[in-house]
């Protein structure tokens, strides 16, 4: 079913920030799902589909990592992280698991709702510039395979690797451009990251997260290769399956 208003899902254990976001976010034409943990969150998820998560961190039962987590098992749906937990290792390690942006508390709405319009705007031109042929199915190379279709990646050994939207669009652009050197301006396009990224090199912290859940030895990459100061490449034959 085709929704004609998006619908965003908010977990957090605190009933005030669930109001004010509610509030704000019908008031900004949005519709509104919430729940009080990650438990709640996570089925509600499974059952509504909704179009972004807003996540806490830090909640009883389950927190916002297995929210993330709950998410990425399923699809490439925008999560944003919203937390009083602001330190880096707490952005990377929520960015790591997929989620697509994170916001420290105390937060102004009107921040939160401006990057909540970029997150979707950035999901919508990742479902495809480089998707174009209908036809196209999945990517297969290295004995990986990426489905285009599903926003999918399996390891050589057949096991699902969670990737978030962002770090699927730069994929599709490796793949859909073999052996050929790409500069950081232009993985930015093809990627469409935009200004609401945690880190202003965010093309070398998505090729680094892309290398984490990848490569054998990070440090080393053989597939996605580093050439030195002009940018990256894909070191492997890709076969597209239709």
């Amino acid at each position: 079913m085709t929704r004609t208003t998006p619908l965003v899902l908010v977990v957090d254990d605190d009933p005030a920030i669930r109001q004010t976001l509610a509030r704000e976010l019908a008031l900004a034409g949005y519709d509104t799902l919430t729940a009080a943990d990650g438990i709640e969150g996570s089925h509600l998820f499974e059952e509504r589909r909704p179009d972004l998560v807003i996540t806490d961190l830090a909640m009883p039962r389950a927190d916002g990592l297995a929210v993330i987590a709950a998410v990425r098992r399923v699809d490439a749906t925008p999560v944003v992280v919203l937390s009083v937990r602001g330190e880096e290792e707490d952005k990377v390690h929520a960015l790591d698991l997929g989620a697509d942006d994170y916001v420290t508390k105390p937060f102004s709405p009107r921040e939160l709702l401006a990057r909540i319009r970029a997150v979707l705007r950035r999901a919508r031109a990742s479902v495809d510039p480089f998707d174009r042929d209908e036809t196209l199915r999945a990517y297969r190379f290295a004995g990986w395979e990426l489905n285009v279709k599903l926003h999918r990646l399996q390891s050589p050994t057949g096991e699902r690797v969670c990737i978030s939207r962002t770090e699927f669009s730069l994929l599709c652009a490796f793949l859909s451009r073999p052996s050929q050197i790409l500069t950081r301006d232009q993985l930015l396009d093809f990627s469409r990251l935009h200004s609401t990224e945690v880190y202003d090199r965010a093309i070398d912290v998505q090729v680094m997260r892309l290398r984490r859940k990848m490569e054998g030895d990070p440090s080393r990459p053989r597939l996605i290769r580093t050439e030195r100061s002009v940018g990256y490449f894909l070191d492997a034959a890709v076969q597209a399956l239709r």
